[in-house]
């Protein structure tokens, strides 16, 4: 996803460069002499520029609300005016995006690890390792609740005091709570190589579910 978005950023640079291209002088009885870039190719990079900041920084982000502001003409405003403030806001976001200074990025980053580590846990389980495979995601369960913690500036602590106080703040409700509980208990039980507690369906609801617990914590 980040290469993808990445990839998208320069696109856009490119396209945007290319509207900059069609400025033309214009004249009118009514505007006299003015500039003007291709109206119907701005409209399209603006739009697909818009998604594209939704995506990579989120609606509530400064990027995209500057966007979004900068879209609208002043009076008199030749558009060529109009496409260098809608690109420098762009650029501002292209920087901060490759520099990895924006929360969403830090999130998919962590999304696409965790993707990773999950499905090596599947693996493992696919090939009969049902112990190694349960210690992995019990590990990317607990990461994430630490990092919940710290988004919350809650004390770092065992997994079972971390999920208490996450209850406590509204991070999720009871029924989460008992959940990753028996979750940590799968985990716990690997951890201590006691196979028996637990089979190859409980593993596997164990990375389904937490697989989506991941997804709505960095949603």
């Amino acid at each position: 996803m980040i290469k993808h978005l990445k990839k998208r950023f320069d696109e856009l640079l490119t396209q945007a460069n290319e509207v900059a291209a069609t400025k033309q002088a214009k004249y009118s009885q009514h505007s006299g002499h003015y500039e003007q870039v291709d109206t119907d190719l701005l409209l399209g990079w603006c739009v697909k520029t818009r998604n594209l900041l939704a995506s990579a920084c989120g609606k509530e982000s400064e990027h995209f609300k500057a966007f979004v502001k900068a879209e609208e003409p002043s009076f008199y405003e030749e558009n060529p005016t109009r496409l260098s403030r809608l690109r420098a806001v762009f650029l501002a976001a292209k920087e901060d995006f490759e520099g990895g200074y924006l929360s969403s990025v830090r999130n998919l980053v962590q999304a696409e690890v965790f993707s990773t580590e999950l499905e090596q846990a599947r693996e493992l389980l696919n090939a009969g390792y049902r112990i190694p495979a349960a210690v992995i995601c019990g590990v990317v369960l607990e990461t994430n609740l630490r990092s919940l913690c710290e988004a919350h500036s809650l004390s770092l602590g065992k997994l079972d005091k971390m999920n208490a106080d996450l209850a406590k703040v509204g991070q999720y409700n009871s029924l989460v709570q008992k959940r990753i509980t028996a979750l940590a208990a799968i985990r716990n039980s690997a951890a201590h190589g006691n196979s028996a507690e637990f089979d190859d369906a409980n593993v596997r609801s164990m990375i389904e579910e937490v697989e989506k617990l991941v997804a709505d914590w960095l949603s």
